[in-house]
């Protein structure tokens, strides 16, 4: 991350995101520095902050945290990059509210545990800030409402920050579905494999193993996503795979999900792995752990395409996110990074490598930027869903991952738990839109802009 540039162009969105409303306080069309506050600046916090301070188009103003361990942690970061400390917020649970009323800010970046996320963010948006949203944005089918509501109400921007879409081989594919490369799009795969064991549970001192406390006694995330997967049973954790998809099948713009079914393998490996790590005596060895350890969810879509997203974080595995773009000339699969052209492939039925085509069909954003994204977050990723928050803000347009993608993808979670609860029936995912996604235009990187 050393000796970056990170100067971004301030070109005006040309694309029909600029006539969305705004609110936005004290930012003119031609604002040349974004002043941004941050609610939540834990290990996920921490990330934005550390992208953000790489910018000189980027004032940090205000944090917000409960734990005075990270705002230290946050201040000295800040200092050791030449920068005035922000001014700190951390006198309990809803102190977050008087950061969001500050007039000197004009974004907000929320990376906080799921269930504070949608209140964090609706205080932030009646404010009248630019306001961007860890995944999952939304726990419950209301708050994805909510959500929507309130930006319709008062016309102030939400992003939920989905770095995955801003992936280097999965915009070269956008780029190639969009170019007609695999024909007429058919079935989509996608999804969250990862082992997350050792994120659910920790030594209470350290952030990833050491032990299988969680909750209370527990650190980190252990302190909170570990009882997600004791209350809930379904795809709890879905835009990683899935708001790739969507920017490909043009959800909400031009398409729409119609319905979905899911249903959930046996919950086992939480408990087999409290009992290996810790014994059968261990009191969490006595946790009732809902979520399956592998959640399937069906998707059926308004142009009659299919999508099939997979979670699967309770068991010893290697990380996917298994993408799986198919179309009527071929398709691209992500765990063999191979690809397969019907009348372009040289043998017939046989894959071959994707790197000469991600080569060739490299997304204009990564072809601009990539030297910029060099070793940041996640393989570049996070440098990108950053931008794109900090250049929408600057040129008062709405970001290319809207507040009505965050409400879609974000509430297959709660509809997901609805379908395995009544046997796997298929549900109705709402049109958060109201009938917009019929004439509403593509808007995510189709260009290197943002």
């Amino acid at each position: 991350m050393k000796r970056r540039n990170f100067i971004s162009k301030s070109l005006l969105y040309t694309s029909s995101a600029a006539l969305f409303p705004t609110i936005l306080k004290g930012i003119t069309p031609e604002q040349t520095k974004v002043r941004l506050g941050f609610i939540g600046v834990g290990l996920r916090g921490r990330n934005h902050l550390e992208m953000a301070l790489y910018r000189p188009d980027v004032e940090i103003v205000a944090i917000c945290d409960i734990d005075p361990q990270a705002i230290q942690i946050s201040q000295k970061m800040i200092r050791d990059k030449g920068r005035k400390e922000a001014a700190a917020y951390q006198k309990g649970d809803h102190d977050f509210e008087n950061l969001v009323k500050r007039e000197d800010i004009d974004g907000v970046i929320i990376a906080t545990p799921w269930e504070w996320h949608v209140p964090m963010a609706l205080a932030s948006m009646k404010e009248g800030k630019y306001t961007g949203v860890e995944v999952s944005a939304t726990v419950t089918l209301k708050e994805s409402w909510d959500l929507v509501n309130m930006y319709e109400k008062t016309g102030a921007h939400c992003m939920i920050l989905e770095n995955v879409c801003y992936r280097r081989d999965v915009m070269a594919v956008l780029n190639m579905v969009r170019q007609g490369m695999f024909g007429t799009l058919t079935h989509l795969q996608c999804g969250y494999q990862h082992d997350l064991r050792e994120v659910k549970f920790n030594d209470g001192v350290r952030p990833y193993g050491g032990g299988v406390e969680f909750g209370k006694k527990g650190f980190s995330e252990a302190k909170w996503r570990t009882q997600h997967s004791v209350d809930r049973n379904g795809d709890i954790y879905p835009t990683h795979g899935l708001g790739p998809v969507a920017e490909m099948l043009n959800i909400n713009r031009g398409n729409q999900f119609l319905y979905l079914t899911s249903m959930a393998s046996p919950a086992l490996g939480l408990h087999k792995y409290v009992v290996d790590k810790g014994g059968k005596d261990h009191p969490n060895a006595n946790v009732k752990f809902k979520l399956g350890d592998v959640v399937t969810t069906l998707i059926k879509c308004a142009n009659g395409e299919t999508i099939m997203i997979s979670h699967d974080t309770n068991s010893p595995r290697p990380y996917s996110l298994g993408f799986r773009v198919q179309g009527t000339n071929g398709l691209w699969m992500d765990d063999n990074k191979s690809i397969y052209l019907e009348g372009v492939s040289p043998k017939a039925h046989s894959w071959e490598p994707f790197k000469p085509y991600q080569e060739k069909y490299d997304h204009p954003l990564w072809k601009a930027h990539a030297q910029d994204a060099e070793n940041a977050g996640h393989g570049g990723i996070d440098y990108f869903v950053l931008r794109a928050f900090i250049e929408s803000i600057k040129n008062k347009v709405a970001p290319p991952i809207d507040v009505y993608d965050a409400a879609a993808w974000s509430a297959i979670s709660p509809l997901s738990e609805e379908s395995i609860a009544k046997g796997s029936a298929p549900v109705k995912i709402p049109d958060f839109t109201r009938g917009k996604w019929k004439t509403n235009q593509p808007i995510f990187a189709l260009h290197d802009n943002y």
